[in-house]
């Protein structure tokens, strides 16, 4: 044990300040961090105040501090150039007490800024605060205001989801040497959902005509956050094709989620039953609908999976149990698949949260896996999920022989430097190949998005075409191309505690998160994992939408051979309408149908379509703001299309001008008009494209240097010859056109055969054919591609 010193008996005599000494020591060595709040709503706008009170330590001159939050954070971007801006974030000095026979503080003044990567992960996101020409006292304090609206700005927007627990922590730099230490003692917050805003329902898209089945209501805020102890009474009524009607009253739950699950019968008459929910919230009602196509079973049932969700064990919000009952009981999950970044889990919570899924785990209603994200660089292979499909301990963090099966291990918890494990992913390859029937490995875009300079055809049996990063149509299609034999997949990768479709956040997490449907033959590990590796699967944009290819009897996934005499056969079931469907071999289109031309375009009826990203790798959002002018017509009306939260926004500013401000990580918005007359009009679009501020002053736009404006026009008259324009910009599928749009009814249930002798097919080779199509919300679908021998 070491003893303390006593200056008072030891010292003998010197100078000092009167008191000062005991005044310090009974201070906390680095310092104290308090805040005002311990609650907010998620979105809100506010004003929050925070305290640095120095510690025994005091801060040396050229010292500085971090305010540190996590990096999935959406919380809008801090900004110090104007205060009467949004986000302006403020610290200033308060001089603590002095003693008799102390000096104050010499301090002359704070410097402040934000850096998105101004500390280690988690903990990235830092408000950074340097002391200026002079050293701070113990006990003096920095006062910190995130949204200072002294100056008459508005505040600052909290981050946009739920979150139990939200922290900022307080690094400091005593000696000014730049080594940190954090203080002890977080700022912790609960962020909570606002009031309900939409209802929404969750029901299977296509049943058999003998299948009970669940449907799952649930009221949401308007950032898509469930709300929270809202016992509203509704009714859910069912529409049939025989004209048939049942009403199920409900009450969403008294405590925790405001869900309902009821259980519906089977119902026996074939066709598509339109489902309506009503709640009453007193001063408001909220409605829904959706839609359920019941047919003769044909033994393989469409479950709905998310395959890729994190929990606080990593990089996730809130924990594990939290995120596993989100997806079962608010997202109506048929299968999850939990996942930990490989090299950032301890293995004491790995082991917990293999137990909790084992105990999750019921045959017949929630299939549930463990995985791991090996975060390799896109340089060694790039991002791969592994599903373990088997029951048991999976084989990590160690293997039988007692070989490390991370990518490498460093966490907030570790200290010295990074160990390597199975590095690049030739090892990761080898630590499961033995044993591939019970494993699934899926490459995928995220922060480092997967190489297809490496495949291994037994584990890699799907790519993951869509996820809350954006939509990666061409990371499926190049694998194709490349003579891979892999099946489409969707998941969430979602961080924000919304599994299961998700919904998008305003940083880099832009997009709706992916589903997964799988086709399988029964309800459990067993059925769902051999799905899955066959590649009988489809994958959606987070809505319960339906979509297959077969070749008679051979269904997507599947390596088959053809004379030709046989068509292909696809089904696409969704509920805004389908107004495309394309046919890829690998990554050539060689077959579509345009369902707005074929219902007959409407003379004057328009819409601004903009999609994309700006580059293949993180950050990759294009942020789009611009105005829409129709010369020779008013604008009679407008309505938009995947906007995805409240801040991506369409407004008027004439009769004849709308502005508009959006992004895209991939996926696609639109602005639908109603003109007067379209023959005299003409159409002008002018954008600007900006990237995403990683590093800067949020309030200046850093522009996409090989596309930083955009324009595009086109007279009624050539609009109405040609149908359409389009401009392909620079970077990952951006572009933007101008269509013209029916104004008939899209249907919901889309059908066809498509001939193999009237495709571009050479003899003799093996063909990667898949579907994708888009209904009118934006929303997409692709299936996994079957593989064609002619």
């Amino acid at each position: 044990m070491t003893k303390s010193f006593d200056p008072a008996r030891e010292a003998g005599d010197y100078i000092a300040p009167v008191g000062l000494y005991e005044r310090n020591k009974a201070r906390p060595f680095l310092g104290q961090f308090s805040c005002e709040r311990s609650e907010l709503i998620a979105g809100e706008w506010t004003e929050l105040t925070l305290v640095y009170e120095v510690g025994a330590s005091g801060l040396a001159d050229g010292a500085w501090l971090k305010l540190a939050f996590k990096f999935y954070s959406d919380w809008a971007l801090f900004q110090t150039s104007d205060p009467r801006a949004a986000n302006f974030v403020s610290a200033e000095y308060h001089a603590g007490a002095l003693v008799p026979g102390q000096s104050p503080a010499t301090v002359q003044h704070l410097k402040v800024r934000f850096d998105q990567k101004g500390h280690e992960r988690p903990f990235q996101k830092a408000v950074l605060i340097d002391i200026v020409d002079g050293y701070l006292n113990p006990g003096d304090r920095i006062v910190i205001r995130l949204g200072d609206r002294r100056q008459g700005g508005p505040g600052t927007r909290v981050q946009s989801f739920v979150e139990k627990g939200f922290r900022f922590r307080m690094y400091i730099d005593p000696l000014g040497s730049s080594k940190f230490a954090e203080v002890p003692g977080d700022c912790v917050l609960d962020i909570l959902a606002g009031p309900p805003k939409t209802l929404a329902i969750i029901a299977p898209r296509l049943l058999g005509t003998e299948e009970r089945f669940d449907v799952l209501l649930r009221v949401d805020d308007a950032w898509g956050n469930t709300s929270q102890n809202t016992p509203l009474p509704g009714t859910l009524s069912l529409h049939g094709p025989a004209g048939e009607a049942l009403d199920f009253p409900f009450t969403l739950a008294t405590q925790g989620w405001a869900v309902a699950r009821i259980s519906i019968p089977a119902l026996h008459s074939a066709g598509e039953w339109h489902l309506h929910a009503q709640v009453d919230a007193g001063h408001e009602q909220f409605h829904a609908s959706a839609y359920v196509t019941t047919a003769a079973s044909g033994g393989l049932r469409p479950l709905y999976a998310d395959l890729h969700v994190h929990s606080d064990d990593t990089i996730g919000t809130n924990d594990t149990l939290y995120n596993l009952s989100y997806g079962r009981d608010v997202a109506g999950l048929d299968v999850l698949g939990y996942t930990a970044n490989d090299f950032n889990i301890t293995e004491q919570r790995w082991n917990d949260a293999v137990a909790l899924i084992h105990s999750l785990n019921e045959d017949g209603r929630f299939v549930c896996y463990p995985g791991t994200e090996w975060c390799g660089n896109s340089s060694a292979g790039g991002d791969r999920n592994i599903v373990f499909l088997g029951h048991g301990k999976p084989r990590f963090p160690f293997d039988e022989q007692g070989r490390l099966v991370r990518s490498f291990e460093w966490n907030e918890f570790t200290a010295g430097t990074i160990r390597p494990g199975a590095w690049p992913v030739d090892e990761l390859y080898a630590a499961y190949a033995d044993d591939a029937e019970h494993h699934l490995m899926m490459p995928h875009v995220g922060g480092r998005r997967c190489n297809h300079d490496w495949h291994h055809p037994q584990l890699e049996r799907l790519v993951e075409v869509t996820s809350a990063w954006g939509q990666f149509h061409w990371v499926y299609a190049e694998a194709l191309e490349r003579g891979y034999r892999v099946g489409a997949a969707a998941n969430g990768d979602e961080h924000q505690g919304r599994c299961g479709g998700g919904v998008p956040a305003t940083a880099v997490f832009g997009s709706r998160g992916g589903l997964t449907g799988v086709l399988a033959t029964s309800f459990n590990r067993e059925g769902v994992g051999q799905a899955l590796r066959a590649r009988r699967t489809f994958a959606t944009t987070g809505e319960r939408s339906f979509a297959s290819l077969r070749l008679g009897e051979h269904w997507m996934g599947e390596v088959c051979a053809s004379d030709g005499n046989t068509p292909l056969q696809y089904r696409l079931l969704g509920d805004q309408g389908w107004e495309s469907v394309e046919l890829y071999r690998g990554e050539r289109r060689i077959w579509q149908r345009n369902l707005h031309a074929e219902l007959g375009y409407a003379d004057t009826r328009v819409r601004i379509r903009i999609g994309g990203a700006r580059i293949k790798d993180r950050y990759r959002g294009a942020y789009w703001s611009g105005s829409i002018e129709v010369i020779g017509s008013p604008i009679g009306g407008f309505t938009t299309y995947g906007f995805d939260h409240p801040e991506q926004t369409c407004w008027r500013d004439s009769a004849t001008t709308l502005g508009f401000r959006t992004a895209t990580h991939g996926d696609t918005d639109s602005i639908e008009l109603t003109l007067g007359a379209l023959r005299h009009a003409r159409i002008e679009v002018k954008a600007r494209i900006d990237g995403y501020i990683k590093v800067g002053d949020p309030l200046t736009p850093q522009s996409f240097v090989h596309a930083p404006e955009v324009s595009l026009s086109i007279s009624g008259a050539q609009l109405l010859e040609q149908g359409f324009i389009e401009q392909l910009l620079p970077g990952a599928e951006l572009k933007l056109s101008i269509e013209r749009i029916s104004e008939q009814a899209l249907p919901r249930d889309l059908a066809g055969d498509i001939a193999l002798d009237d495709l571009p097919l050479e003899a003799g080779k093996e063909h990667p054919l898949f579907i994708t199509a888009r209904q009118r919300d934006q929303s997409r679908v692709w299936t996994s591609a079957l593989f064609v021998q002619r």
